[in-house]
Formats: structure tokens, C-alpha cells, sequence
């Protein structure tokens, strides 16, 4: 499980990007999910990257 971190704000972000964050369950500053290790959340954590704070969980 990987424990996922919003630390940068989404606005001024590409709308994919947005809407990648709210995939994860992030909507604004210091939300934090929790969420499996498989090769989709990667896609997802790869694609925000800038914006997140990734830990093991």
C-alpha cells in the first residue's frame, strides 16, 4: 500500500492532471489516501508526480 500526500496546490494544473488527483481521492492541500501498489496507482502517482508526497504504508 502506498500512502499518498497532496502537498502542491492543483490549480494553474493541466485539467489531466486535476482530474488524476481526484482519481486518487485528492482535492485539496494535505488530503492523504491510501491506495494499492499496482501498476495503475503508478501511472497515476507518475503523472502527478510535482504534487504529491509518496510513502509506504
Amino acid at each position: 500500500m502506498k500512502k499518498i500526500t497532496l502537498v502542491k496546490s492543483l490549480i494553474g494544473c493541466k485539467k489531466d492532471q486535476i482530474a488524476t488527483a481526484k482519481a486518487l481521492g485528492l482535492k485539496k492541500i494535505g488530503d492523504v489516501t491510501t491506495q494499492p501498489d499496482n501498476s495503475c496507482t503508478a501511472g497515476k502517482i507518475h503523472k502527478i508526480v510535482h504534487l504529491i508526497k509518496v510513502e509506504e504504508a
